[in-house]
């Protein structure tokens, strides 16, 4: 096994590099005390925390066979069923078969236009030296987005309240996570159990509305021999149940539950994760005027400055390269999703260390992306880490902020597009000053979010 803590973790729990909630600190005892992989126990189980880009490859590329979704993620069942992010094979990879169309490099493209015109409605909205949470505002846009582009709906009052909701679930999160065999537990009218009772109950409500309405207008357009319209992604997976000529497909199609499962995964996974990337890069532009400068240089390049200025359409995508870097070089910083896990299935070998089954594995986007041995200068905030010739001579797993192998997450290129669009359309109209007293504290849930609300000053350019 490798070096590491003799005792079991419970052991150290006045140590300050042992909190309940915050993870990172043991993350970051473990990596200066042992190195790039260390070990640990709890409750008899053991643990590896990993910051080698090799190993990690090891885990989730040469060996991910011997690996399924440890303890943390399995938890998140409660609240995501078996949906994309929870599930392990083979209803993983039938599942990733039916939402991949939506995904396509073609579709993505068609997106563009919708992501901008919901980033400049925002814009519009703003007033100059208005105060803002532009970590809430950064929701509010990413939640738009994802409702018109990925589920084809309006934005209604329901589809506002997933983003209240999703709060109350991430208050709970230590809660649901360290409560022992809770799913034993579920029905149980215990105070924290039934508020995420009742926030899961609304979730369902939002997207058993949305699933009703797509079937109901699939059936219209059947009935009326319209031409069908299921371009997006809930037309897909309701798809996916009666579209196959495989008697065999037919039979283990999605079902409603399945559908559902889905739907809010990737609502929650898609808004949430690129909100928060979004309103750290804000607060890293607010703290970097050279940086923000060259920013507003591209943009005026590629889009024009004056009344020449225009909004950025697809064509323009390639030529934001330095907007890119910059979305880049903010979850570098700050990735919203901060760590990954996994757990062995059976013994395995990294470098001189042979692990036994059962073991957890994790390994932090987040320590990754701040360490010296990997980014010089980590605190720096330096787009130009993210030139192609400064990515090309990196290890691929030193930076991976959609996570890696058969699981990367599935709406990677969806979340560069929606980044790159909604910085370079927000940032032609206005800047941010950071209103603040001190550096914004990270709160490392199931992303990680600004622990405070994040108070921005909207300043005309």
């Amino acid at each position: 096994m490798p070096p590491g803590l003799k005792r079991s973790l419970p052991f150290y729990a006045f140590k300050p590099w042992v909190k309940l909630g915050s993870p990172i600190l043991l993350f970051e005892h473990l990596l200066k005390t042992y190195g790039n992989i260390a070990c640990y126990r709890f409750l008899g189980t053991p643990i590896v925390f990993i910051n080698d880009p090799e190993y990690i490859r090891e885990i989730l590329v040469t060996q991910a066979t011997s690996f399924v979704k440890e303890r943390t993620v399995r938890r998140m069942k409660l609240l995501l069923g078996e949906g994309l992010i929870t599930s392990d094979d083979p209803i993983h990879m039938r599942q990733r078969k039916i939402a991949a169309p939506a995904f396509h490099r073609q579709r993505i493209a068609a997106y563009g236009d919708q992501i901008v015109a919901c980033a400049a409605h925002q814009r519009e909205s703003w007033r100059p030296y208005q105060q803002i949470n532009i970590a809430a505002a950064s929701m509010q846009l990413s939640l738009e987005i994802v409702a018109r582009t990925l589920f084809n709906t309006e934005v209604t009052a329901d589809i506002r309240s997933i983003n209240d909701e999703v709060n109350t679930i991430m208050g709970l999160y230590n809660f649901i996570v360290s409560f022992p065999k809770i799913e034993s537990f579920i029905h149980l009218p215990i105070p924290g159990i039934m508020k995420f009772r009742r926030s899961k109950a609304r979730l369902d409500a939002v997207v058993d509305r949305l699933i009703r309405e797509h079937r109901e207008a699939a059936a219209h357009a059947e009935s009326c021999e319209a031409e069908k319209t299921g371009g997006d992604l809930l037309s897909m997976l309701l798809a996916s149940k009666y579209e196959s000529d495989d008697p065999t497909t037919q039979q283990t199609g999605m079902s409603d539950e399945q559908v559902r499962d889905e739907v809010l995964t990737i609502f929650l996974a898609g808004y949430e994760t690129v909100a928060n990337g979004l309103a750290w890069t804000w607060y890293l532009l607010s703290q970097n005027p050279t940086v923000e400068a060259k920013l507003h240089a591209e943009l005026g390049a590629v889009l024009g400055t004056g009344p020449a200025q225009r909004l950025p359409t697809l064509a323009d995508y390639p030529a934001l390269r330095y907007t890119e870097q910059v979305f880049a070089e903010s979850m570098r910083l700050y990735p919203p999703a901060w760590a990954m896990g996994r757990m062995s299935t059976r013994p395995v070998t990294l470098g001189p260390y042979n692990i036994p089954s059962g073991a957890h594995f994790f390994f932090s986007q987040y320590i990754m992306g701040r360490d010296p041995q990997y980014f010089p200068d980590p605190l720096r905030f330096d787009p130009d880490r993210f030139t192609p010739e400064n990515k090309a001579a990196r290890a691929k797993f030193a930076y991976f902020p959609f996570g890696g192998g058969s699981r990367q997450c599935i709406g990677e290129s969806f979340a560069w597009m929606e980044g790159v669009f909604s910085i370079a359309t927000l940032a032609q109209r206005w800047r941010m000053t950071y209103l603040g007293s001190a550096p914004p504290e990270v709160q490392a849930k199931i992303t990680l979010r600004p622990r405070d609300p994040l108070m921005m000053q909207i300043i005309p350019r």
